[in-house]
């Protein structure tokens, strides 16, 4: 057991301070700790938690005794008040009338808060943390739902060789920022799930509070669970197909039911819409259709209007573009889950094999695929950057066969950060005397004019070699202790107090290390890259982090091969591989790079976040045209690596990029760093760096981010959701069931135009009548479209437009015509044909149904 530290009453403040994260991006509560004692600050990994178990109680019977630090205190107790009680964004566009959701629930597998909470492994867990902390700035009600891992994801060393090794420190919940959800009676509130062949699954929960928003994690290690339910939530992303299939029923499942236990015990509204990210909180639409459907206190719907309800109050975020990230397990696996008195009992299994099964063409029948649940459970879908929504269309447009990529339901939302948590605290501050806030609620597009026009390229480039100067001591701290972990003895580590430079170029380069992100990239001409590394006159240094999955040995195997590298003596003071990236890593590392390299195999990244943190931190990024960067690069703020789409040679290409990325360096970025006025300060560099600011400030954050979520996606999805009332969404059911059914009988039989003459002319009138047979159905049922655009040497339509047409009149035998005229405005090749899709005022977008009736 862990015994918390009793605090003298005038005191007792600081532990409230300690358990709500938002510390984690406030400077003044953290100076606030930090004066308690500021060695132990240090050596508690800058954990308050820690800090408070481990301080002296002399030394805390001296601060509640100092008037000055008793009135620090109580200021950032009342600033933490006024934060989580006060009217924000999203308090004020309800009280301007606005229809907005009383509470949205985010699941994710994954939440990187901070690091001492380390419940994350990558890009998706800090995206899910930014998106908690930056809706809690704009008071967005959010409720964050994943689960605790008792070992976190892993610690990462290396061997003497450079091979990855692993390690899973326990956690100990005691010791951690959070508190324990319980019930009135002071005993532990639990949730329940029914498992095949056993006793129920016994799941506590635990809430950090980030800010305004409670994050509820569920934990397994409860008195009553076997040791296979225990396990459950050991590790993130570990063990087999059904230890993972276990995490996420308990994610998904579990989560809803936690989200009521929270509700019935703080009074916290229960979620109106429910956000998945990824397919693997996925099995939370199946236990909404428990609940709407078989659950004694619910509203007893029918399980067609049930899936009704529910897709319309559910967001399903895609986050990868590789379909090796999916999760999909034996069809038979889950059947055993969900069978009679499975973990949802009403819901037939036939109906959730459905959700997930592949019937479509290339799918494969015998799996279940959470992605494809995800996108059947939610009415509104996205990608997570603008390339990623064109990747995911094509990737899953399957399950819209007969519809145009561009017309897949799926769009797209670009990720952002939280700037409060990943900019340098001086820069912050240097911001701030500019008139930039990009603290609070996140800073507008022109406030960053200020800082672009007035900030002095001295003060700038100063600062930035102040951050440089940081990175350089962090990084020689860190190697040495590398060093000493692989066997090293200290008297052959001198020269770690040489390594890196604080004013030399400095590119950072940080990640998980698939393949398609290509950490070695840089090695392809491992001559060329000494060369730069040791140039006379413009060297580069390079700092490289990221961790290999433990199942993957060729990811291990990428990390060897670049620790090797930079172990050479001969280059080892301008690269370094420092292990076991974490966010107290990231923290120093993106204000001290000047480059931010990134060079993932094109199209497979999906938006990828940390040169938005290089870009707000000064630095500049180079990087292959995809996720975010094939969206906000204009030339001037940072340089695109031609990337060699369409060499099927991977070997080939990767020799083109690399040869490009290295003529880059050679030519553009160093010689550009270099080039210096009488005060030592590279003009043409820190222009460059002000357009980074301009033109990128605004757009990557996680304030902007989420705004665009509230505005796209929460509140189209609490509107729709509420005019669904029980007979509307059985009539909606019931009107989508009889479309189906009738569907194979809709056709165009027969299309008509004329008014353009033998020889049609710009200006001329297309008009057109279609003869369409609807099988039954009534006009209102159906719209009818005609398709128009330019034309292929093959006559496929590029792009094709749509007019609607008219209906003009009905005949005998259920046919109907449909009319309409078109202004030709433009010469060349044009093409057009007519379609019938299905339409229905709650439908959100024409190919929902995945029907359309073509000539």
């Amino acid at each position: 057991m862990s015994v918390r530290p009793v605090l003298p009453a005038a005191l007792s403040a600081l532990g409230e301070l300690a358990l709500n994260l938002r510390w984690v991006w406030h400077p003044p509560t953290q100076d606030l700790f930090a004066e308690v004692d500021p060695d132990l600050w240090r050596s508690s990994g800058h954990d308050p938690v820690a800090l408070l178990a481990r301080v002296e109680p002399q030394r805390l019977a001296q601060l509640a005794e100092d008037p000055g630090f008793l009135e620090r205190l109580a200021a950032a107790r009342a600033a933490l008040t006024a934060y989580v009680t006060g009217e924000r964004w999203y308090q004020r566009r309800v009280a301007a009338g606005e229809r907005l959701p009383s509470a949205i629930g985010y699941f994710s597998p994954e939440f990187g808060i901070t690091a001492v909470l380390p419940q994350y492994s990558g890009g998706l867990g800090i995206l899910a943390g930014d998106h908690l902390k930056a809706a809690s700035d704009l008071g967005v009600p959010i409720v964050g739902v994943g689960l605790l891992y008792r070992h976190g994801y892993f610690r990462q060393a290396l061997a003497r060789d450079g091979w990855q090794l692993e390690s899973y420190p326990s956690l100990d919940p005691a010791s951690l920022p959070i508190s324990l959800l319980r019930e009135a009676d002071g005993s532990e509130a639990l949730v329940r799930l029914a498992m095949p062949a056993g006793p129920d699954l016994l799941a506590r929960i635990w809430v950090a509070q980030v800010g305004r928003v409670p994050l509820l994690m569920l934990d397994t290690d409860v008195a009553g669970n076997p040791d296979q339910y225990v396990e459950v939530t050991d590790r993130l992303y570990g063990g087999g197909s059904e230890h993972r299939l276990r995490q996420e029923i308990l994610l998904g499942v579990g989560g809803v039911r936690a989200l009521r236990v929270h509700a019935r015990l703080t009074g916290h509204p229960a979620p109106e819409v429910f956000h998945t990210n990824e397919g693997h909180a996925g099995f939370l639409g199946v236990e909404r259709l428990r609940e709407l459907s078989a659950d004694p206190d619910g509203p007893g719907l029918d399980l067609d209007s049930a899936l009704e309800v529910a897709r319309a109050s559910t967001v399903f975020t895609t986050h990868t573009p590789v379909p090796a990230g999916i999760d999909r397990f034996p069809r038979s696996l889950v059947e055993q889950y969900f069978s009679t008195g499975g973990v949802t009992p009403g819901v037939p299994v036939e109906r959730v094999l459905d959700l997930g099964v592949e019937d479509y063409e290339g799918g494969d029948p015998a799996v279940f695929n959470m992605a494809v649940m995800g996108f059947r459970l939610a009415q509104r879908s996205n990608g997570v950057s603008r390339l990623h929504g064109e990747v995911s269309r094509d990737m899953f447009r399957g399950l819209w066969p007969d519809f145009d990529e561009a017309e897949v339901p799926i769009g797209s939302i670009t990720n952002g950060v939280h700037a409060p948590t990943w900019v340098a605290r001086e820069l912050l501050e240097l911001a701030a005397r500019h008139g930039v806030d990009v603290e609070g609620e996140g800073a507008e597009p022109e406030s960053f004019d200020a800082l672009v026009d007035s900030a002095p390229g001295e003060e700038l480039w100063s600062l930035k070699r102040r951050l440089r100067e940081r990175l350089v001591a962090e990084a020689r701290r860190r190697l040495r202790a590398s060093w000493e972990e692989r066997g090293a003895a200290p008297a052959e580590l001198a020269w770690t107090d040489g390594v890196l430079d604080p004013d030399v170029l400095t590119i950072g380069f940080a990640r998980r290390v698939p393949s398609y992100k290509r950490l070695t990239l840089m090695l392809r001409d491992p001559e060329r890259l000494r060369r730069l590394l040791l140039h006379p006159e413009h060297p580069v240094q390079l700092v490289v982090a990221g961790k290999a999955h433990p199942a993957d040995d060729g990811g291990k195997r990428l990390v060897q091969e670049l620790v090797r590298f930079a172990d050479d003596p001969q280059v080892r003071r301008r690269i370094v591989f420092l292990p076991d990236y974490d966010i107290a890593m990231a923290q120093p590392l993106y204000p001290g790079c000047d480059v931010w390299l990134n060079n993932p195999l094109r199209p497979y990244e999906a938006c990828g976040t940390s040169g938005m943190k290089a870009a707000l931190n000064g630095g500049l990024n180079l990087s292959i045209l995809d996720g975010w960067w094939d969206e906000w690069y204009d030339g001037q703020n940072g340089w695109a690596i031609p990337s060699a789409d369409g060499i099927e040679d991977t070997d080939r290409r990767d020799d083109l990029e690399a040869e490009a990325l290295y003529d880059l360096l050679e030519d553009e970025v160093a010689p550009r760093f270099y080039d210096v006025d009488a005060d030592g300060v590279p003009q043409g560099w820190v222009e460059m760096l002000r357009h980074t600011w301009h033109s990128l400030g605004p757009k990557v954050l996680a304030t902007r981010m989420v705004r665009d979520y509230v505005r796209a996606l929460y509140a189209p999805a609490a509107t729709s959701a509420g005019r669904l009332d029980a007979g509307t969404a059985r009539d909606l059911a019931d009107w989508k069931r009889t479309v189906r059914e009738r569907w194979d009988e809709v056709r165009v039989e027969h299309v008509e135009a004329e008014g353009t003459g033998e020889e049609p002319q710009v200006g001329d009138t297309l008009r057109v009548a279609a003869y369409v047979a609807l099988g039954g159905l009534a006009p209102g049922d159906v719209e009818v479209q005609l398709l128009h655009g330019t034309t292929t040497e093959s006559r496929e339509l590029v792009d094709p437009a749509t007019t609607r047409l008219t209906l003009a009149e009905s005949y005998e035998g259920d046919r109907h015509r449909y009319d309409g005229e078109l202004v030709l405005d433009h010469a060349g090749g044009f093409g057009y044909t007519v379609r019938v899709l299905p339409r229905h005022d709650l439908l959100v977008a024409p190919a929902e149904l995945g029907l359309v009736a073509l000539p």
